[in-house]
């Protein structure tokens, strides 16, 4: 790993632990499991989770360049752009995001964030911002000015990578499988190459017609000339209806397992990787005696209306 750019050490220093909590529940208990939650939402109020842990190197990248801005794009909720907008201002970056859909009449808590953090807005039909998705290096976008650095939808270059593997190391627990909710599954493919080869990693697709998620993380692997060490899997039919979908039963999954263990999710990815977990440990899909990390990724703005 590069050393990191001044800018970018001091910010790290503001970042808090990411600890290992241990779920009790009987739920898992009967069927001889153990289960424990990475909190990488804790790391900080507004970078927490994968957001830090993808953008990290690829920040450091932007600083070494020279570069002063960061394009990039997402929804109107979104978490990348959300982190993207808070960390460029605290470096000193100007940042620009393409938001996909018309300018709503009255702006979000999401957005009037990225406009107070200095994120300039520029919201595209939804078929120009499918075409945004084709342009995958930072250099790639056309009219891209001296000075700016494209970053393509969730942070999904091969320098992400190497942020989401320092995750994996600071697992100090033996386990069987970790699990994450997968959007780009940029952090998938991170998780996926640090991840020893006699572990299974896991990822729960929060959108629906997640079928090409596999090729993409197959993609990111190639491009860092890595192969894949874990054995890994993502599961499809945890969507709930489509990205930021949701159901009565989800909710009601969150509001309990918040109840009992203290620990804020949101239904977005996290409630959506959980009650996976759950429903699969209770189909018998892990083995008995088997340890399970889940990977807390943050994104609790998104539960703002």
């Amino acid at each position: 790993m590069k050393d990191l750019h001044p800018r970018l050490q001091a910010l790290q220093t503001q970042l808090a632990d990411s600890p290992l909590t241990r779920i009790e529940d009987s739920a898992l208990t009967a069927q001889g499991l153990e289960l424990w939650i990475k909190r990488d939402d804790l790391l900080h109020p507004i970078i927490s989770g994968n957001k830090w842990r993808k953008l990290k190197y690829i920040l450091n990248d932007v600083l070494c360049r020279g570069a002063d801005t960061i394009v990039s794009m997402g929804g109107a909720y979104s978490n990348h752009l959300h982190a993207l907008a808070f960390v460029g201002r605290a470096l000193g970056l100007k940042t620009v995001g393409y938001i996909r859909g018309e300018r709503p009449a009255q702006l979000n808590p999401t957005l009037n964030d990225l406009l107070s953090w200095g994120m300039a807005l520029r919201f595209v039909s939804r078929s120009d911002y499918r075409q945004l998705r084709s342009y995958k290096s930072p250099d790639s976008l056309p009219e891209l000015q001296p000075g700016q650095y494209w970053l393509p939808e969730g942070g999904a270059i091969d320098l992400a990578l190497q942020g989401v593997a320092e995750l994996v190391h600071e697992i100090e627990l033996d386990f069987d499988t970790l699990a994450v909710a997968c959007g780009t599954g940029t952090t998938l493919a991170g998780l996926i190459a640090a991840v020893p080869i006699t572990r299974r990693v896991l990822g729960v697709a929060a959108l629906k017609g997640g079928d090409f998620l596999s090729d993409d993380v197959k993609r990111l692997l190639d491009t860092q000339g890595m192969a894949p060490n874990a054995d890994w899997r993502i599961l499809l039919e945890y969507h709930f209806g489509g990205f930021a979908k949701a159901t009565p039963a989800l909710l009601g999954f969150i509001q309990n397992f918040q109840q009992r263990h203290g620990i804020e999710l949101e239904p977005v990815y996290t409630g959506k990787l959980l009650f996976a977990i759950y429903d699969l440990a209770r189909q018998g899909y892990f083995s008995a005696g088997q340890r399970l990390v889940a990977v807390h990724t943050g994104g609790l703005q998104g539960k703002r209306q």
